[in-house]
């Protein structure tokens, strides 16, 4: 980190483009290395990884830097503040008493200064918000003890979707089936994996099964805007016997 701060200093003093930039301006690129980096990670390519590291590194010293500048804080500072943080969230490890759940801890230090929900990023996307809504309020003790008490919710906000398509309500529908899929990222969340993980595999898989039909239709001349749902339904079936070979 401290030969990415030292890059990052040099640049700001040597390169007009780099010297321009503000906390604001950086925000695309942070974003979109960010993404780079998980998509490097679910594809398994580690040199990939490695350059992705470095970029995403480069633009978290760029905002230290920046800061610097201005007085806002410095590396030491932000350095203090997650060791601080990691030292009070991990008490056995540091002789400040015995191990607690991480949500717990949390949930501890929010309620000294706020709500549990305090402090919720708001660009997160609304499946992850879901799941650190309810993680939050787990680290409290209102979560159902196993999964199979969210998999009975799930069932029962599926019913009420039912409902709600029959009662012809578009408003009934869209708050129903919003409820149906917070219940189904609380199934998710009490399984032990993550909803972006999960939706992410099945995109990838869906994905790659549907360019599998594409290039079934193809060897059997079968135009697919023509080919009708009985005729996709057939290819469908046959390409997913094939193995996925998923990462």
């Amino acid at each position: 980190m401290e030969r990415a701060l030292s890059l990052v200093r040099y640049l700001r003093a040597e390169c007009p483009w780099d010297s321009s930039q503000t906390p604001e301006s950086l925000i695309p690129h942070l974003l979109e290395e960010t993404h780079e980096v998980i998509d490097a990670i679910r594809g398994g390519d580690v040199n990939e990884l490695e350059e992705e590291l470095g970029d995403l590194l480069l633009n978290l010293a760029f905002q230290i830097v920046i800061a610097e500048e201005v007085g806002q804080l410095d590396a030491d500072s932000v350095y203090g503040r997650l060791e601080t943080k990691m030292i009070g969230r991990h008490p056995q490890l540091f002789g400040n008493g015995e191990y607690q759940e991480w949500e717990a801890l949390k949930a501890a230090e929010r309620l000294s200064t706020g709500g549990v929900l305090d402090g919720l990023a708001k660009g997160l996307d609304p499946l992850t918000k879901a799941y650190r809504i309810q993680e939050r309020v787990a680290g409290i003790g209102f979560d159902w003890p196993n999964p199979q008490g969210a998999h009975d919710k799930v069932t029962e906000e599926l019913e009420e979707v039912t409902e709600a398509i029959e009662s012809g309500s578009t408003q009934d529908i869209v708050e129903e089936l919003g409820d149906l899929l917070f219940a189904v990222v609380n199934l998710v969340r009490l399984t032990g994996a993550h909803p972006t993980t999960a939706l992410a595999r099945a995109n990838t898989k869906f994905h790659k099964r549907f360019e599998n039909l594409e290039a079934l239709a193809k060897q059997r001349d079968i135009d697919l805007t023509a080919a009708g749902l009985e005729t996709l339904d057939m290819l469908w079936e046959k390409v997913k016997q094939e193995p996925d070979n998923l990462p």
